[in-house]
């Protein structure tokens, strides 16, 4: 099973590799964190840190591994949108007119886009009544 510090370094590789001009302006922790239906991740402010949550249902193996890594890129694109991060805010709104799909195109994440979509429709819901155990 999937930890803290597996994300961790999850979200390293990727910022690394596909994020190389977005700096680090500020400790940005990145954890398992709730149990949500309807929501894989979300990013905030804690102090003058930045938290990412993860789904933590996403630390089971039955989720795609691609599914954890769109989530973070997407969630590194709200950081370096100035969303909940030291950055100036780019945009009014973290997801007016699909700027963050468009940012995940530009980054190669496009193949994952679509095949997030099919597993949303098709996969999500029941694995997420397999592994969610209330």
């Amino acid at each position: 099973m999937r930890d803290n510090a597996w994300l961790s370094l999850r979200m390293n590789r990727i910022w690394e590799m596909l994020f190389p001009e977005v700096a680090k302006l500020n400790n940005v922790d990145i954890r398992f964190k709730g149990k949500w239906k309807n929501k894989f991740g979300h990013i905030k402010r804690a102090g003058k840190d930045t938290e990412i949550a993860i789904n933590s249902l996403f630390m089971h193996d039955a989720v795609p591994e691609y599914i954890i890594d769109l989530t973070i890129a997407h969630e590194l694109t709200h950081y370096w949108h100035g969303f909940n991060s030291p950055y100036e805010r780019k945009y009014r709104h973290p997801h007016a007119g699909g700027i963050v799909n468009r940012e995940l195109k530009k980054r190669g994440f496009g193949h994952m886009l679509l095949l997030e979509r099919t597993f949303v429709r098709k996969q999500w819901l029941p694995i997420y009544r397999t592994i969610y155990k209330p």
